[in-house]
């Protein structure tokens, strides 16, 4: 899966980018990137108090203590005694006419780490699979924003209560997750392909009073009318009072009246006229502004807790010193509001000062090469995207890439799940012309940013995610706790980090015995890695996905990265299966290129392949050609559901699917 030799090395600008000047303003030599973050792992509070200083972060009230380990890892507490807000940090000292950087060590040229950008700097660029478009700058952000904060207050809401967000990617997310923000509601995102049963758990968890959501929306070119589910669910909270209805896609809905309970009202009508409201600026540090839930398939949602101060520090840490995100730059996510990412650019970009570009869509409709036109036409400079969906677009054919100018882009991201080796280097090469880093960062809902990145001043290895996050003492243990180097263990956290979610939403215990019972006093996240002694790090997937063969255990993001090194494989998908003799035993279903029909001895080739690469003992007992593989819209194959499909087992939600006819279709597939 991984290939230690050196792809890229950095030079130019990116030996000039902020990380680069932070670590010279503290006596760091720029190309030592270990030295920079042994120092943040060594010294937590050293990091974070000098950081956030430079980053030029606005209190209301500074802190005067970083933070408070008295109760254990579990339970830290940040910034004690600072408020703020992250809306006034993201928009509003952008805008503001006066001088809040005053302070004579912040004016220095030196330190001057970000810039206000006005009123007229674009915030947001935003297309739809319609070719429908809207720009907003920071100011009208800011007013709409305001006025939505307005309607918010007048509908009753009060700061620490829940707002549901169910909206597909529009700019007028921007406008709710800020006006939330504003006056210290907590925004609760959910993805809209989601349906009424996954959004009532999850309104009824936060115990939302007002929900924002559209007619409709649109994906491949089918209607998706997802104020059908809000009204669906509208009777099963009982807090909810208000249903706010964006007009999107025009099409007919079911209207209700206050007199029939909760009422509905149109967005644009409700906003207009309002006088918009500034960000309330003393919110204590630890006031929640996000319910994040959790995306499985299966089981209750985890609604994760987070914070004004935590939330933004850790953010902000990332684009600006991962991704180096500067006013002048375009920074696209393929992501929806209701997955971490999407919280994560807006807050990030937007605080220092750079444009986020938002595409409602599919990445290959209504035309294959779609996601290289946005590149082009706004000419983005980070793009983000799964490796699934990179192999997907990468089975369209390098033809359509040559259609398009990509020359604008610095910095190819990635997250969601382990690479293999030829589609991370099909995009390195392809879509970055082998001289953009790939920016391979890794964490979760759970800490809204990274234990694992990258930085602009390292070099590369395919596959890689660089090293530990700076601030982020991650190791990697065996089963007794032990620290494991060049070999595969549990992926572990051992100092805190300020976004780590504050428990579970209504249930602390389930909190700790997700991250805190397997090793005392130490996160565990749940994934497989490995760290070089050269300090590099790689993935292998969740440990609970992990199959058992005689004994040897083994991932299958392993599998698949072998089984789509065949020539004749687009997708794959591995599972395990009981086995009396085995244990488990390997199944896998995969996707051909289009060019390749399927055969008997195909299927014998294929076997033959991982057997010879992964060992004898991970000899597929089973090898199916399918048609597509289920997956969440965030590129997620969803391994858990295929398993129990194939085992004949209930799948008990199946809303977080993108395509749950796959499904069905891999049970014809296998008949055939």
């Amino acid at each position: 899966m991984n290939d230690s030799s050196t792809i890229w090395r950095p030079s130019g600008e990116y030996l000039k980018s902020r990380v680069a000047h932070f670590a010279t303003q503290h006596q760091i030599d720029v190309e030592d990137w270990r030295a920079l973050i042994q120092k943040s792992t060594n010294d937590i509070e050293w990091f974070w108090n000098s950081f956030l200083t430079y980053a030029q972060m606005q209190w209301s009230t500074p802190y005067h203590t970083l933070l408070d380990q008295s109760k254990g890892l579990p339970w830290v507490d940040w910034f004690i005694g600072g408020s703020t807000n992250i809306a006034y940090n993201c928009l509003e000292w952008h805008v503001d006419s006066e001088d809040l950087t005053s302070n004579a060590n912040l004016r220095s040229k030196e330190n001057l780490s970000r810039t206000k950008v006005g009123m007229q700097h674009l915030a947001v660029i935003w297309e739809n699979e319609s070719g429908e478009s809207k720009h907003l700058t920071y100011g009208e952000v800011n007013l709409i924003s305001g006025k939505t904060a307005a309607l918010l207050t007048q509908l009753g809401v009060r700061s620490g209560d829940a707002v549901g967000i169910y909206m597909p990617m529009v700019p007028e997310v921007l406008a709710v997750l800020f006006a939330c923000f504003k006056i210290g509601a907590v925004a609760v995102p959910v993805f809209s392909g989601f349906g009424a049963d996954a959004l009532a758990k999850r309104m009824q968890d936060a115990q939302a009073k007002v929900i924002f959501t559209a007619d409709g929306g649109r994906r491949r070119g089918k209607l998706l009318e997802i104020k059908k589910d809000v009204d669906l669910m509208r009777d099963s909270v009982p807090s909810l009072k208000h249903v706010v209805v964006l007009k999107y896609c025009g099409n007919k809905i079911d209207w209700f009246e206050a007199k029939q309970g909760v009422s509905d009202l149109w967005f644009d009508d409700s906003v207009k006229g309002l006088s918009p409201l500034p960000a309330q600026y003393d919110f204590p540090a630890e006031h929640p502004c996000l319910y994040l839930y959790t995306s499985g398939t299966t089981g209750k949602p985890k609604g994760t807790i987070h914070t004004h101060a935590g939330a933004m520090a850790q953010i902000v840490k990332e684009l600006g010193l991962v991704f180096d995100v500067q006013k002048a730059d375009r920074f696209f996510w393929l992501t929806d509001i209701g997955w971490m990412m999407g919280p994560w650019e807006i807050i990030g970009v937007t605080y220092w000062g750079g444009t986020v570009v938002l595409y409602d869509g599919a990445p290959d409709y209504p035309v294959p090469d779609k996601l290289w036109q946005l590149v082009d036409k706004y000419q983005v400079n980070t793009l983000g995207i799964s490796p699934t969906a990179i192999r997907v677009l990468k089975g369209e054919g390098d033809h359509l890439i040559s259609k398009h100018d990509l020359s604008s882009l610095k910095y190819l991201g990635s997250v969601g799940e382990p690479w293999d080796y030829e589609s991370y280097m099909w995009y390195f090469n392809k879509i970055g012309n082998g001289r953009c880093p790939v920016v391979n960062i890794s964490g979760g809902t759970e800490l809204i940013g990274c234990l694992l990145t990258p930085l602009p001043t390292m070099p590369l290895h395919a596959c890689s995610l660089g090293s530990k996050g700076l601030a982020m003492d991650v190791d990697v243990y065996d089963e007794a706790g032990n620290s494991l180097v060049n070999s595969i263990g549990h992926l572990v956290l051992k100092k805190p980090a300020p976004s780590l979610t504050r428990g579970f939403l209504g249930d602390k215990q389930r909190y700790l015995d997700t991250y805190f019972a397997r090793f005392k006093n130490i996160w565990y996240h749940g994934d497989w890695a490995k760290q070089t002694e050269e300090d590099y790090w790689y993935l292998y997937g969740r440990s609970d996905d992990t199959i058992k063969i005689s004994g040897k255990r083994i991932g299958p993001g392993e599998i698949e990265s072998v089984l789509i090194e065949h020539s004749s494989i687009r997708e794959a998908a591995a599972i395990g299966i009981p086995d009396k003799t085995k244990g488990e035993v390997l199944v896998c279903f995969v996707v051909l290129n289009r060019d390749i029909s399927p055969s008997a001895d195909l299927k014998q080739e294929i076997i033959k392949h991982v057997a010879t690469k992964c060992g004898a003992t991970t000899r597929p007992k089973k090898v199916y050609f399918v048609s597509a593989l289920p997956k969440t819209r965030s590129g997620k194959i969803v391994r858990g559901a295929i398993r129990k499909k194939y085992l004949g087992e209930n799948i008990v939600d199946v809303s977080s699917i993108e395509n749950p006819e796959a499904l069905q279709d891999i049970l014809q597939d296998i008949k055939t």
